[in-house]
């Protein structure tokens, strides 16, 4: 249980990273090329490249280190696309809804959007995508391996 309320911490700490990837990146693209709005085809380009920046490294890093997967990489990134195939075209609605048609600004609009992502994303990469390579990879073989060091010195 504790195992798990610690990946769900990290879940979420390197989540809110990959949220200031997509923020930064949108700032950053914002201030080379421009200030756009929304009716300006370019704002959506702008929003497509922070957000598949954002997910490379949610996936990444969270492959990695919160899931500890050694599982096929091109299998699992497929199977997060798949995710952003269905979430993409709902967050970009929910985007414009929240922003255009009622008036907010886009910071707290990009803020629920994100909030949704996250509640979303990590179960389904919790329990589809990672569900039977949890704690696989090199990193957990050698916390497993350390555990039963320590365990074998208290006997």
């Amino acid at each position: 249980m504790k195992k798990e309320f610690l990946r769900t911490v990290k879940y979420v700490l390197i989540a809110a990273s990959a949220g200031l990837v997509q923020f930064g990146s949108t700032a950053i693209l914002e201030l080379i090329f421009g200030e756009t709005t929304k009716d300006d085809p370019i704002h959506w380009v702008f929003y497509s490249i922070a957000l598949l920046l954002s997910v490379i490294w949610n996936f990444t890093i969270n492959r990695r280190y919160t899931f500890k997967s050694a599982a096929n990489v091109k299998k699992a990134m497929f199977l997060v696309i798949l995710f952003y195939v269905f979430f993409g075209p709902f967050s970009a609605w929910l985007d414009h809804w929240l922003a255009d048609v009622n008036g907010w600004h886009w910071i707290p609009a990009l803020l629920v959007n994100m909030f949704i992502n996250l509640a979303l994303e990590f179960p389904y990469q919790r329990f589809f995508v990672f569900r039977n390579s949890i704690d696989t990879n090199d990193l957990a073989k050698a916390e497993a391996e350390k555990e039963a060091k320590a365990k074998a010195e208290e006997s």
